[in-house]
């Protein structure tokens, strides 16, 4: 188990980019000189930034986009939607300044359908 840094890799199986965690649910609690995530650091473009574009027909755009190319799969910019990180087993029960930490085992649901996952925690040292 790692907990998660401000510059986490995350990735959408649906996306076909990774992107970057935005952590900044607190500020005090740093690790290798970067602030410590939160579960709560989950909002859409906020915390959770786009993954290039998106190719799941449960996304409305995604789903619009191929059926203005007459059936062909197309994708469309990737908007997340996502609303929490479901906590790991470690991250349940520790708190940074009272909120459960992000650990490399969370996972984040996008309403679309994605279940982000942390590909690289952001720090080196494993905790």
């Amino acid at each position: 188990m790692s907990y998660v840094t401000a510059t986490a890799q995350l990735q959408c199986p649906f996306g076909t980019a990774p992107g970057v965690l935005i952590a900044n649910s607190q500020t005090k609690v740093m690790i290798q000189g970067k602030p410590a995530a939160t579960i709560q650091d989950a909002a859409p473009i906020k915390n959770i930034p786009p993954f290039a574009m998106c190719t799941t027909q449960t996304n409305p755009a995604v789903a619009a986009a191929t059926a203005a190319a007459l059936g062909t799969p197309t994708p469309a910019p990737c908007v997340p939607a996502t609303t929490t990180w479901i906590p790991g087993s470690k991250s349940a029960t520790r708190t940074f300044q009272g909120i459960p930490c992000l650990t490399n085992d969370c996972k984040c649901m996008c309403q679309w359908g994605g279940v982000i996952s942390i590909t690289n925690p952001g720090q080196t040292k494993v905790n």
